[in-house]
């Protein structure tokens, strides 16, 4: 027998197998209990939680021959047949392969009819947004008005794009992600079932890998046993994720704390080693920075985490709560910034040296810093030091440059004045003030403009795709307005249009404000479309040149033969030329 994933293997049948999502669990089982039973439901939420399985069950609750109840026997025929996928009144759709309103007529046709062998006939309809409007409106009248013997259960991952009156016709429950602390144990008692060796700092890495989603741990487990050899260890899970042992981020975090920027850079260049998503390092160190404040503030360390609380203990008790509160911040704000940097590990790089370079207002008995790490504690503009934070600098600082005569006497006076001048008190000297925001743009852009300044936007991907498929309907001041090709209305998601916007604020080198209408037809060709036509051009251009040329004709003549077209591609006149 073929093997069978665990994903499919240990799907729930009962809905006291279910993993979590009790607010759910308790609505339909009391509905099923007390025959209190709907004629449309809509489970929402996420990949992985559960639509699917617990519609599955209701379905099976429904028609079990013992009766209607929140217990299906899962001994007769009905319960089997549906639990293998061949109950004939449980008709699941895919609306994202059905989307047109002739499979949605097509499915309708046979509600009026009484179920085959079951009690009800079920209608499970999964990621149902995806249905278009005419589909969804041959459904509405059924939706609102079935007959008795039917009952309609939908899925989606995106209930904003149904539309309000399918929303209004039915009973809607919200799925939740399952966090680790469910998902941990989760794991560890199925693979006690399959027999499998796993260390609890694997299961831990997949659980969190998981991101909620129960479907996505068990897919992963499947990898990770595949990946060991039958065994779900620490290190083999950590390369498979291609992520790396918490002790890397302690070494990083101690070396910090020690205030040691050479050692510090050589973790990073240890951690370079993996590749890493340097967005995720940042956001483990931060994770690991608000498990310490935990421990300072109340003690108490989160239960299931991958972490070490011996070590997480250490660095409560030797790291001032100022550094830990400042260090998050300072990380916060460095995560935020960071797809604005030219590199990720330059942003990582430079968010530990601000962290490395400034200490809070008014704290004292800075730790002794090595000369290579003093040269990096030289002062960095900072939003946070701005506000928060002063540089700590524990060695004597170079004379100051010649300034106007106020500073020079206003830095004179900000210098205590120590008999002693071995024990002279160091300089504070001034945060740079914060860059200031882009004004907003002055545009005069003109429609026929828009494909050259798509050529220059530095963007890429979705964002330059959806560029390349709007035509500029105008650009005055800072409003821009955009009109994109109906043919391609989802390059329209917010996170594409923000990203576009942001890309067109540095290349005016002023704010803008980007609206994009997706109109019924558009009246000018997109940049995309003129690039498309003048590739056509000159393909025909070169296929008429082949076909008109004496020597070709000549030889098709005398031999009978034709030109194959699908051959012929246009010359690139600057690699020609290039090549002579």
């Amino acid at each position: 027998m073929s093997y069978e994933a665990l994903a499919r293997r240990w799907r729930p049948r009962k809905f006291e197998d279910m993993l979590g999502q009790e607010h759910v669990l308790r609505a339909l089982t009391n509905a099923l209990d007390q025959d209190r039973l709907h004629h449309a439901y809509l489970f929402t939420g996420t990949r992985g939680v559960g639509k699917t399985t617990i519609a599955r069950i209701f379905a099976k609750s429904l028609n079990c021959e013992s009766g209607i109840s929140s217990t299906p026997c899962g001994e007769c025929s009905a319960c089997k047949q549906v639990d293998e996928g061949r109950f004939l009144d449980l008709i699941e759709v895919d609306a994202a392969s059905r989307t047109g309103v002739d499979d949605t007529r097509e499915l309708l046709d046979n509600v009026a009819y009484a179920p085959g062998s079951g009690r009800y006939k079920v209608y499970l309809i999964d990621e149902v947004h995806m249905f278009s409007k005419s589909s969804f409106n041959a459904l509405l009248k059924t939706l609102e008005e079935p007959p008795p013997h039917v009952k309609f259960l939908l899925a989606t991952t995106d209930p904003q794009k149904l539309p309000v009156t399918v929303l209004s016709r039915c009973l809607q429950f919200n799925l939740k992600q399952l966090p680790d602390q469910l998902l941990k144990p989760y794991l560890g008692k199925l693979l006690d079932a399959e027999k499998v060796t796993y260390d609890d700092a694997a299961v831990a890495h997949i659980a969190q890998a998981a991101d909620g989603s129960v479907r996505d741990s068990l897919s992963l487990l499947d990898q990770a046993i595949a990946y060991g050899q039958g065994k779900v260890e620490a290190a083999e899970v950590e390369a498979m994720l291609g992520r790396f042992s918490p002790s890397r981020l302690y070494d990083l975090l101690d070396a910090l704390a020690q205030g040691k920027g050479d050692l510090i850079f050589e973790h990073v260049e240890s951690l370079a080693e993996y590749v890493p998503d340097y967005s995720y390092v940042l956001g483990e160190i931060l994770v690991v920075l608000h498990q310490i404040a935990l421990l300072q503030a109340v003690d108490k360390a989160p239960a299931g985490d991958i972490h070490d609380e011996k070590r997480l203990r250490e660095f409560a008790k030797n790291i001032p709560p100022q550094d830990v509160q400042l260090w998050y911040q300072i990380g916060l704000l460095g995560r935020r910034d960071m797809p604005f940097a030219p590199s990720h590990r330059q942003a990582l790089e430079m968010t530990l040296i601000r962290m490395l370079a400034f200490k809070p207002v008014g704290v004292t008995g800075q730790p002794q810093i090595a000369p290579a790490a003093a040269a990096a504690r030289a002062p960095v503009a900072s939003p946070v030091a701005s506000a928060a934070a002063q540089p700590a600098v524990n060695t004597t600082p170079a004379p100051p440059a010649p300034q106007p005569k106020e500073q020079a006497a206003k830095r004179k006076a900000s210098v205590p004045q120590d008999p002693a001048p071995q024990q002279a008190a160091p300089e504070a000297a001034a945060p740079e003030p914060e860059t200031p925001p882009l004004p907003p743009a002055d545009l005069a852009w003109k429609p026929e403009d828009w494909p050259e300044i798509v050529a220059a936007l530095p963007v890429s991907g979705m964002p330059l795709q959806l560029a390349r498929n709007c035509v500029l309907a105008s650009a005055q001041g800072d409003k821009v307005h955009l009109m994109l090709d109906p043919e391609y209305d989802t390059l329209a998601a917010p996170r594409w249009k923000d990203r576009l916007r942001e890309k067109m604020s540095v290349y005016a080198q002023g704010q803008i404000e980007l609206k994009v209408e997706v109109p019924k037809e558009l009246s000018a060709g997109t940049p995309a479309v003129v690039e498309k036509q003048a590739e056509n051009d000159k393909l025909q251009s070169a296929r008429n040149a082949i076909a008109d040329d004496p020597v070709v004709q000549e030889i098709c003549e005398k031999f009978g033969g034709t030109v194959s077209t699908g051959s012929i591609k246009p010359v690139d006149p600057e690699a020609d030329s290039g090549n002579t």
